[in-house]
């Protein structure tokens, strides 16, 4: 046997070496990365770099943890998101948070990345203003801040920045000068400031900026005149301007400018005539708008050597002559402007011969004449179409509806005749059609109702006759204006006409209507402006009517109404006209509200109406006095009745202790000083802004369906300021809702309103908002989900209670019951004492009684889509 010998590593196979030596060199590479990643950022540069982002991030509000997340010290800042480093030094180049839903304001420590080329901060939520340590990056190129809100002044030292190429800053809340040093930055390629609010010369500064391509400076404020040395900017492609105040003429030289494409001085104050060689020297524009300006003399006939045009923009000028002839030449237009002018003549035929691809055509207010020509109904892809103040004359083209894509119709104010083609309920897409002041005839096309998205239709002003179908209303339109006025119609009015529950204008006045006025009247609860005068209606006003406390014009006059003055007209709060005059109305006339004002309210040629303010001149009411029987009988009844309702009284007085000390509650009774209504104080956007350091992130307190809601100081108070966002279409219609019902309430346990504000922000926009009382302890949604915290079966018993106090005075206290529509726990909101308070009335209706036993309310499904509160909470049921 042989003896047994020890191993050596020569009895070691070679894959086994080869494996130890790459694990052994691996770990090695690692450690000396390692080592290089940890030098690099103690190099002085780099730790530099290092601490600058960091600082920068802690400025910034981030809207999910996952964003900026490999910002920290586990990898080295080069590999961080956004950012990127040169090959080198390792400094950084490149800072890109585009689009990542950032708030909060740029540090100034931006600064300190020294090698920085490209800043792009777009697309974001940033505020506050631009640090002016931006000016130390001299080696930046790109400098991309838009569709921000950043304020303030662009900062003066930014043209140290000598190698910029490209500065973005458009759609922010900048204000002031353009600092003149701009015009120092030679390289300067792309130029955006729009939407801002920036003023002064734009011209004298960047005139010299002839590497420029691309400027885009619309919407401010700058002034001055656009001077001869343009002509050097022979590289420009775009130019911009519109929505501004520049003045002077166009300088000949400014045609000369070969690379233009685009061109738009929309909306300014230029004058004078265009040159006769204004489409010789720039072939490759495909952009021409000069609307909203004062160019006078005649359209230059070199327009039609630009055949690269895909958009004519003239309208809105002071040009004369007849209308160019060689409109129907281009064949790539998509939008055609001439209205606003004083271009007379008939339009060519060849306006048919256009593009297909045209999607705009504005001929209005100007002396055109003529038929509508039959091969307009070839442009297929025409949205809007704007005819009206001409002299035109002759039929609609009977295939009218072949327009499929038709939004805007608009042929008001002509001369035509005939009948309305029943091909127009093919427009589909159409939103605003308006045909009145011709002399259009026949009976209105029911199939009208097919048009589903119409809102506004405007037929007044003709010779139409006949009745109307109950198929209108009964169908897919939902109109908001419907102006049926000055013609012939005749007959009743249809009950369905009461489904047309968006409507805020109804004009049926000056035809030959009659019959009651229907009760399905009173479910269009949004009706703003009523006009039924100079018809034949008869009996009364319908008492479904006192739902619509949102009216603020009514004319019923020159018709055989009877009947007493509805006294839910006297509790109209917004309601500032009212023509009542030649009827045959009896009983007294209010006196508040609309009828104290003599200017306001009309009531001649009523006979049988009395009392009313003085300026009315209508006799006194006599009282009619009871018989001595009659006075017998009542005293007889009221020795009985006393006693017996004394101790109902007292019955329920006691029951309704022995119910509160069994509940243990320590609530103040509902006296009228815990109850808040709407204070008369007047509060602007200004003073808004103010309270709510112009509507900053941090005093957010939460966003809905119609908008933001945000913690302001108000007078040295705490408030809650609601902002409707009116791009939303419905904001309007809640806005009205809540102020309307929110006049009419007064309890401990409906949240208060404090104000209404209603007026035009900076951008010219619709801005309005409602002032609440604030809530400390936010909402109940807050308390029972575990965000604020838990809450007792005690206190769930405590908030139950408070709640149906508030829908029980909602459904049984109010002269008109309310139904909330939207009871959720997000509506509920607590106050300091851990009160709840009902809110959010928004999508709220005052409720009718029903006009028959068996009609049941038109309100429909409204509220929170699929709500339904959590299953893992209990719920305390509350029976009303």
């Amino acid at each position: 046997m042989k003896p047994i010998q020890n191993k050596s590593p020569s009895f070691i196979s070679p894959v086994c070496n080869k494996r130890a030596f790459l694990l052994i060199f691996l770990f090695i590479m690692q450690n000396i990365t390692l080592s290089l990643a940890l030098r690099s950022i103690d190099h002085p540069g780099n730790a530099t770099d290092h601490a600058a982002l960091l600082v920068i991030k802690s400025q910034l509000k981030v809207p999910s943890n996952w964003v900026l997340s490999s910002w920290n010290d586990s990898i080295h800042h080069c590999s961080w998101e956004g950012v990127k480093c040169g090959r080198k030094h390792k400094r950084v180049t490149v800072l890109d948070l585009s689009s990542r839903g950032l708030a909060g304001t740029i540090s100034p420590f931006i600064g300190n990345l020294s090698f920085l080329k490209i800043l792009n901060l777009y697309n974001n939520s940033l505020y506050g203003e631009i640090p002016t340590q931006l000016g130390h990056l001299i080696r930046l190129n790109e400098l991309q801040l838009y569709n921000n809100t950043l304020v303030g002044e662009i900062p003066a030292n930014i043209s140290r920045c000598v190698n910029l190429r490209v500065f973005y800053l458009a759609n922010n809340k900048l204000e002031g000068k353009l600092p003149t040093g701009l015009g120092a930055l030679s390289k300067l390629t792309h130029f955006r400031v729009q939407i801002n609010h920036l003023k002064g010369s734009l011209f004298d500064i960047i005139q010299n900026l002839t590497s420029l391509v691309k400027i885009y400076a619309y919407e401010n404020s700058f002034t001055g005149t656009i001077p001869n040395s343009i002509n050097r900017m022979q590289n420009l492609t775009r130019l911009g301007v519109g929505g501004n105040e520049l003045s002077g003429r166009l300088p000949t030289s400014f045609f000369n400018l070969s690379s233009l494409q685009y061109l738009d001085f929309d909306e300014n104050q230029l004058h004078g005539e265009l040159p006769a060689d204004v489409g010789v020297n720039i072939p490759q524009l495909t952009w021409l708008n000069l609307e909203h300006n004062n160019f006078t003399g005649l359209v230059p006939i070199t327009i039609q050597n630009l055949t690269a045009l895909e958009a004519i923009g003239l309208g809105y000028n002071n040009f004369i002559g007849n209308v160019p002839f060689y409109v129907g030449n281009f064949h790539k237009l998509n939008y055609l402007s001439l209205g606003g002018n004083f271009l007379e003549g008939i339009l060519p035929k060849s306006v048919a011969n256009l593009s297909t691809s045209l999607q705009v055509l504005d001929i209005r207010n100007t002396q055109i004449s003529g038929k509508i020509p039959e091969g307009i109904t070839n442009l297929n892809n025409l949205e809007l179409l704007w005819m009206y103040n001409c002299k035109l004359t002759g039929f609609i083209p009977q295939d009218f509806g072949k327009l499929y894509k038709l939004e805007l119709l608009h042929l008001e104010s002509n001369n035509l005749k005939g009948k309305i083609p029943n091909s127009m309920a093919n427009l589909s897409y159409l939103s605003e059609f308006y045909l009145d002041d011709n002399k259009l005839e026949g009976s209105i096309p029911p199939n009208l109702r097919n048009c589903q998205s119409l809102l506004y239709l405007n037929l007044s002003h003709n010779e139409l006759n006949g009745t109307l179908d109950n198929e209108l209303f009964d169908g897919s339109a939902r109109f908001v204006e419907l102006d049926l006025s000055s013609n012939y119609l005749e007959g009743s009015l249809p009950l369905e006409m009461g489904k047309q529950n968006n409507l805020v204008l109804l004009g049926l006045d000056n035809n030959k209507f009659s019959g009651i006025i229907p009760d399905s009247l009173g479910d269009c609860s949004d009706l703003q402006h009523l006009f039924m005068d100079g018809n034949s209606f008869q009996g009364n006003i319908p008492s479904s009517f006192a739902s619509l406390a949102s009216l603020q014009e009514i004319d019923f006059s020159r018709n055989n109404l009877s009947g007493p003055i509805p006294a839910f007209f006297s509790k109209f709060p917004i309601l500032y006209y009212l023509n009542l005059s030649y009827n045959d109305f009896e009983g007294s006339v209010p006196t508040n509200l609309v009828f104290a004002n003599a200017s306001a309210v009309f009531v001649a040629g009523n006979n049988r109406l009395c009392g009313g303010i003085k300026q009315l001149h209508l006799p006194k009411c006599i009282e009619k006095k009871s018989s001595g029987k009659k006075k017998r009988i009542m005293s007889h009844a009221l020795k009985l009745i006393i006693p017996i309702v004394g101790a109902l009284f007292g019955m329920v007085a006691i029951a309704s202790g022995l119910y509160l000390a069994c509940l243990k509650k320590k609530k103040s009774p509902l006296s009228s000083d815990s109850m808040m209504g709407i204070v008369t104080m007047k509060v602007s956007y200004d003073m808004l802004l103010k309270a709510t350091d112009g509507f900053s992130s941090e005093n957010l307190l939460g966003m809905g369906s119609f908008g933001s809601v945000f913690k302001g100081i108000l007078d040295g108070k705490a408030v809650a300021v609601k902002v409707l966002n009116l791009q939303h279409r419905c904001a309007s219609k809640s806005f009205m809702a809540e102020c309307n019902t929110l006049r009419n309430v007064r309890h401990r346990n409906l949240i208060g309103i404090i104000t209404a504000c209603s007026s035009i922000d900076f951008q010219r926009n619709d801005f309005r908002a409602l002032v609440y009382e604030f809530m400390p302890n936010g909402s109940l949604d807050r308390w029972l989900h575990g965000v604020d915290g838990n809450m007792s079966l005690a206190q769930r018993v405590d908030l139950a209670i408070d709640v149906a106090h508030a829908i029980s005075y909602l459904h049984h206290e109010c002269e008109t019951p309310i139904v909330h529509c939207d009871l959720k726990p997000s509506n509920i909101l607590l106050d300091n004492d851990m009160v709840a308070h009902v809110g959010d009335f928004g999508l709220a209706r005052f409720l009718t009684q029903p006009r028959h036993p068996n009609q049941s309310s038109t309100i429909g499904i409204k509220g929170t889509v699929g709500y339904a509160a959590p299953g893992n909470n209990r719920v305390i049921p509350i029976y009303i």
